[in-house]
């Protein structure tokens, strides 16, 4: 029989979310014992784009909204923790990009264009020419315009790799989790047979929530999911690009974000509206092509016979909304000692620890327990998907 532990939070699901929350708590002097069941960020975190949205993108319609206010700090307090003065100790996180661009294949519609230029997003927004350009623009045949946003963009791989550094001992790798009770007052999980008692217990799971909750025997907060069909581009003429391409429509026609692979190859990842909708009903084929007929015409000076793809589905996991609506914040629901929640997307980590720490100040949770960690079962970093779909 494994033996038990008492720990200040107890946190089950090691993705962004869960990561960021541990490294905060153990940085105010909070015991924790993060539990994970596969590999940490492995589902949808390590899926991610890594960009790290300041809002801009949700302004498309040429008007700031509340996603846009929501989110508007995010860049500043990861560039900080990246620089090494913020909330939390990022220096060997990889920066990518120290920004995000909007794209323009044509011209911009005009109301759009003013809004660039207006008060409401000053500071956010400049364009850009020449060598100015992110290095896959800078074609003779390039027409349009780019405006350089105030984002950035993170490697994710080198942030789980960075955040499992400032987990120290608190991981433990756990396929099982049960409820431990105290008449009817849920005080601590049983994780493969292992008693772990604590003041709090979070579920940062992701699409793993729903299931946890089962097996507590709850059905709130209710959860969905939004789906995406990613496409993954590999090859040696490739150069870096993080963008968003403008449709005009209320979302970008296509996001396109540059990873490094191992055998020092750029990978093109890409999101926006083509994984969404119509992207997410096509079967692989059909999504490979739908994204070469996409780079043929926007960017036509691409090489494509050098050219390897893929595809990747991912699973978003949200709190549920009427229609399906995408949330403006992080999400925390609480039931005594439970908090449950979803970030929402990979920005708002910060913004879900603010919660979970702010409903520890209201209740009066402190640190107390000093629990020995040593020898538990660690799980690994995840792996990325062009590792494994395009090595």
């Amino acid at each position: 029989m494994p033996s038990a532990i008492t720990t200040d939070v107890l946190i089950v699901g090691a993705g962004v979310a869960g990561l960021w929350l541990n490294a905060r708590l153990r940085r105010l002097g909070y015991s924790t014992v993060l539990v994970e069941r596969s590999t940490l960020g492995g589902e949808q975190t390590i899926k991610s784009q890594g960009i790290i949205h300041g809002g801009t993108k949700y302004a498309l319609h040429g008007a700031l909204t509340g996603a846009s206010e929501a989110i508007a700090d995010m860049p500043r307090r990861w560039r900080e923790a990246i620089a090494g003065s913020g909330e939390l100790d990022l220096t060997h996180t990889r920066l990518l990009s120290d920004a995000h661009y909007l794209w323009s294949p044509g011209t911009l519609a005009g109301n759009l264009t003013s809004f660039f230029a207006s008060k409401a997003v000053r500071g956010r927004v400049d364009q850009v020419k020449g060598e100015q350009l992110p290095p896959a623009l800078q074609a003779q045949g390039f027409k349009g315009k780019v405006y350089r946003l105030a984002e950035l963009v993170i490697d994710v791989p080198s942030l789980l790799a960075n955040l499992a550094q400032l987990a120290g001992d608190s991981l433990l790798a756990g396929e099982r989790v049960e409820p431990l009770r105290e008449g009817d007052a849920l005080v601590g999980l049983r994780v493969d047979g292992r008693e772990i008692r604590a003041q709090r217990i979070v579920l940062s799971a992701g699409a793993g929530t729903r299931d946890l909750l089962q097996a507590l025997g709850l059905e709130q907060p209710a959860m969905q999911t939004r789906s995406l069909h990613m496409v993954l581009a590999k090859g040696p003429n490739l150069k870096p690009l993080y963008a968003h391409c403008l449709g005009g429509g209320p979302k970008p026609r296509v996001t396109v974000t540059t990873h490094p692979a191992a055998d020092g190859q750029w990978v093109w990842y890409l999101g926006g509206d083509l994984a969404e909708a119509d992207g997410v009903a096509r079967e692989p084929a059909a999504q490979i092509a739908a994204a070469q007929k996409e780079v043929a015409s926007l960017l036509p000076w691409i090489d494509q016979s050098q050219v390897r793809w893929a595809t990747l589905r991912v699973d978003r996991a949200e709190p549920a909304q009427s229609g399906l609506v995408r949330p403006d914040n992080a999400f925390l629901a609480e039931q005594q000692r439970l908090l449950v929640g979803w970030p929402t997307k990979l920005a708002l980590a910060p913004d879900f620890s603010d919660r979970v720490l702010a409903s520890l100040e209201r209740d009066g949770i402190h640190p107390a327990a000093k629990p020995d960690l040593s020898g538990l079962p660690r799980p690994s970093v995840g792996v990325p998907a062009w590792e494994q779909l395009l090595p």
